[in-house]
């Protein structure tokens, strides 16, 4: 893996860490979860093959922090970091932009507000639930996820927030009988993998509490501007996994692809494709994204 450049951006509230390879056309990739940039790392070298590609960690995760540790975050905030890094990086120029998840909603914001500065998007599984007829439901899930997250703790929520993505009926996870901690190297949920990997796992297990106490809530409360996304619909891209078929996020991303008229692709893997089948997830975003 080549080294990237590492370089910091002061935003409203927040100091952002960045990492750019690569030359030509910009390529902007928005993790989603609590990533980061790292979560790019194994296809970011292939995809800088013949293009600018800046990855970065979103404000309050990881190496981005915040100036008020406590303050609420919203996407119109992360999506205006994002456009700051544009027109740091690509300032002449319209980008092309690659979001998961929650940085999926991001990208989409970014379309929408900025089309002047955004040339494609491709973003794979955004959670956006209030364009579901059921959005109901879902806003009654996630009152009990913060709910949970306040009286009990954050793996009782995570519990709750995972049992209200998967398919309606489907067989909940299973579950240890005695919690583990990362406290001893048995425990680890890093244990056995490589350093990168391993630093990896703890880095999420550490940005945890502020994704579902943060992120979660103003995120999944967020309704796309669905007018406007339409009328740029020829620029866009909305992609779920091959395995997540049914889970809420990929319904999200169907649904809304067809309330748009926006083409839909299916990547490898489920929501977290872009961990698990790398090479071919890469390689699908290259062709999604074009020359």
């Amino acid at each position: 893996m080549t080294p990237p450049t590492i370089g910091r951006l002061r935003v409203d509230g927040a100091t952002l860490h960045y990492e750019v390879r690569g030359e030509g056309p910009l390529l902007l990739l928005i993790s989603g979860g609590t990533g980061g940039a790292a979560s790019f790392d194994d296809v970011a070298d292939d995809l800088a093959a013949d293009r600018t590609v800046v990855s970065y960690d979103p404000r309050g995760l990881s190496r981005s922090p915040l100036d008020d540790p406590e303050a609420p975050q919203h996407v119109a905030r992360h999506a205006d970091d994002a456009l700051r890094l544009l027109d740091l990086l690509s300032p002449e120029a319209p980008a092309r932009v690659a979001g998961c998840s929650s940085g999926a909603i991001v990208a989409l914001h970014l379309l929408a507000a900025h089309p002047e500065r955004v040339e494609r998007v491709v973003a794979h599984e955004p959670p956006v639930v209030e364009v579901l007829p059921d959005a109901a439901e879902h806003r009654a899930m996630l009152a009990r996820v913060q709910d949970t997250f306040r009286r009990e703790g954050l793996l009782p929520a995570a519990a709750v927030f995972a049992a209200g993505l998967r398919p309606p009926g489907a067989a909940p996870a299973v579950t240890p009988t005695t919690p583990t901690t990362p406290t001893t190297p048995a425990a680890s949920p890093a244990a056995g993998l490589t350093p990168r990997a391993a630093a990896r796992v703890e880095r999420t297990m550490a940005e945890m509490p502020y994704f579902l106490g943060r992120i979660v809530p103003g995120f999944m409360a967020y309704t796309p501007d669905v007018e406007r996304l339409a009328a740029l619909s020829g620029r866009l891209v909305l992609a779920g996994g091959a395995d997540s078929r049914g889970e809420l996020p990929h319904r999200c991303a169907a649904f809304l692809a067809e309330r748009l008229g926006a083409e839909f692709a299916l990547f490898p893997g489920g929501h977290t494709g872009l961990s698990t089948h790398p090479a071919e997830f890469g390689e699908l975003l290259r062709k999604l994204l074009g020359d």
